[in-house]
């Protein structure tokens, strides 16, 4: 069982995320996810948040992995979420809150 982690945005809303290593296998499934470091002890640092229609195809091919290495990204946090409009709206509600090195914000 992954162990869980929440995420607040910017509007006060909470998202609960299951958090994997980056080398893990991937369903094909959409939803959230954020590239992340553990800072400290169960403090983790968002690296770079987005969403997608399969984590499978998306997560293993990211174009920003190069930019996740670098800023010593090791886990994916993930919610699985089938509903594209909330997802667009976790992710913005998401960046609206965190700046991340590699989402260009």
């Amino acid at each position: 069982m992954a162990d869980n982690c929440k995420w607040t945005g910017a509007s006060g809303k909470e998202y609960v995320y299951e958090i994997f290593i980056i080398e893990s296998p991937w369903n094909d499934v959409p939803g959230n996810y954020i590239f992340a470091k553990e800072s400290k002890p169960h403090i983790w640092e968002a690296i770079y948040i987005g969403e997608t229609e399969r984590f499978k195809d998306r997560i293993p091919n990211h174009n920003e992995l190069p930019c996740i290495q670098r800023n010593k990204g090791t886990h994916v946090h993930v919610h699985v979420n089938y509903d594209s409009q909330a997802r667009l709206t976790e992710e913005k509600d998401l960046l609206a809150k965190y700046t991340t090195p590699c989402n260009g914000n």
